[in-house]
């Protein structure tokens, strides 16, 4: 086992003895919201492009006719205590168990809805199959912090496939090409440091530090997709 993946590890299974309490309020909230499981079960590729199931607390209502794989904001299946587990990202604490299974890592691209990644993944994207999946990344900060305000609720799915995504998997594909101890460490701190600003009421965050080059292989990519 690499020194990275002892530390994911030994990190998600302290996390989750750590989350427990905070688990169980939000089972009960869950469940206190309406009928239906606490957790939602979505199936993800992961390394090299293998299938997992991702575990998430459930955030909306179950029956509902909307079918989007995308979110946006004011989602009418979200319930209003759905909604504040979503700000605060803790319906992603279930995925601490899939890190301590193997099928993610604490730091790596955010894994795709594979009806998505059949639809919008450009060949250069195949990258991002190259290391697990995490929990966070530089394109899921960017997208928490500036992408999901570009969804429009009419038509999320175009939304996402045209004005996030590209960029968010260019953010992530500059992880991929510097992925080291050190910079999954910096990160971690981001993102602690987004989440706990964003709950005490900051809305406007910089733009990542990882964005010249993001830009640079989005470039990169249209030149392929030219002369392919």
């Amino acid at each position: 086992m690499s020194a990275r993946r002892l530390l994911d590890a030994l990190l998600s299974g302290l996390g989750l003895i750590a989350v427990v309490p905070l688990l169980a309020v939000a089972a009960v909230g869950i469940r206190l919201a309406g009928p239906g499981s606490i957790l939602y079960r979505a199936q993800r590729l992961g390394l090299h492009r293998r299938p997992f199931t991702l575990y998430k607390l459930r955030t909306m209502c179950v029956g509902q006719p909307y079918s989007s794989a995308i979110t946006a904001k004011g989602d009418p299946r979200v319930f209003p205590f759905g909604a504040w587990l979503r700000r605060a990202k803790l319906d992603e604490l279930p995925q601490l168990f899939n890190i301590v299974r193997g099928d993610m890592a604490i730091v790596g691209p955010r894994p795709e809805d594979p009806r998505m990644v059949e639809r919008f993944y450009a060949p250069l994207h195949d990258e991002t199959f190259l290391v697990l999946p995490g929990l966070t990344s530089p394109g899921s900060i960017y997208a928490y912090t500036h992408g999901e305000a570009q969804l429009d609720a009419s038509d999320p799915e175009r939304c996402y496939a045209e004005r996030l995504l590209p960029l968010k998997l260019a953010l992530d594909l500059v992880y991929v090409r510097r992925a080291s101890l050190r910079y999954d460490l910096a990160l971690m701190g981001r993102t602690v440091w987004v989440l706990g600003s964003a709950l005490l009421g900051r809305r406007h965050f910089p733009l990542p530090p990882e964005l010249s080059e993001a830009r640079r292989i989005m470039r990169e990519e249209g030149a392929l997709r030219v002369t392919a």
